[in-house]
């Protein structure tokens, strides 16, 4: 038997997206999965979209908070209700391609990695590309991927047979940042990508990727209350990682427009 995909969702608010992420789901060609749809107490339609989905589908299943938690409780919950032997991730408004956990588990299985991760496209708040492609390195080793996060979260997938079930530490933001880290230093070996773009990360005006401000703060946060460095050692990364964006991740943004 083909083994069992868990897809963590954390949503607040997403009825404008939920349908289209949830059926980006459903059109996989790989279809041995589990969708946990994490609520976060939304007061829009979306527990009403999701309810009518799920009475179809009986491998997607509803998780709801009773306080409004934040996206790392979220998915944690998700993490600990999840059944797979691989743990995927996928926010309530990002999308994915029909053969993302097909090629990505076949891959991982060939090379025998515990992480694999891929390359993906960006749209915005309509679903109009951007023309964006955000190129994945060929690989990450712990020491690299301490310098920058360089693993979109919607393309990640992770062997939780191997490693267990790995949680996101609770910050606000860069949450995701940790929880690859960790899987990285667990397994041992550095996490490989599929260079193929297999999912589309939408861009909106209130996220954090469009204000560089809260970027870099979170950033911070990552090495100082993440990883417990001292003020001057996450001083000193802050560095490595502004010039680990400026002269390597920049150069992973392509247009697809010359492409």
């Amino acid at each position: 038997m083909k083994p069992l995909v868990s897809i963590i969702t954390p949503m607040f608010n997403s009825e404008a997206f939920i349908s289209e992420t949830i059926n980006s789901v459903i059109n996989q060609t790989y279809k041995n999965w589990e969708l946990l749809l994490i609520d976060d107490c939304s007061t829009d339609n979306t527990i009403d979209i999701v309810e009518q989905i799920i009475a179809k589908h009986p491998n997607i299943k509803l998780i709801k908070n009773e306080t409004n938690s934040g996206a790392a409780i979220s998915r944690n919950k998700g993490i600990e209700a999840s059944q797979g032997n691989y743990i995927a991730f996928l926010d309530g408004d990002d999308l994915w391609k029909p053969e993302k956990l097909a090629k990505q588990l076949a891959f991982m299985q060939a090379e025998n990695c515990d992480v694999c991760f891929c390359s993906y496209e960006q749209i915005d708040e309509g679903g109009k590309p951007l023309n964006k492609l955000i190129k994945a390195l060929p690989e990450l080793t712990f020491t690299k991927y301490l310098k920058s996060n360089y693993i979109g979260n919607l393309t990640g997938v992770y062997n939780a047979e191997v490693l267990g079930k790995i949680k996101a530490p609770n910050l606000r933001k860069r949450q995701d940042w940790l929880l690859w880290l960790s899987a990285i230093k667990k397994s041992g070996k550095p996490a490989k990508s599929i260079p193929e773009s297999l999912a589309y990360y939408r861009v909106r005006k209130d996220s954090m990727s469009a204000n560089k401000i809260n970027l870099l703060k979170y950033n911070y946060l990552v090495y100082r209350k993440g990883l417990g460095f001292s003020v001057l050692k996450s001083v000193y990364y802050m560095l490595i990682f502004l010039k680990e964006h400026f002269f390597v991740k920049s150069k992973l943004v392509i247009s697809t427009k010359t492409i």
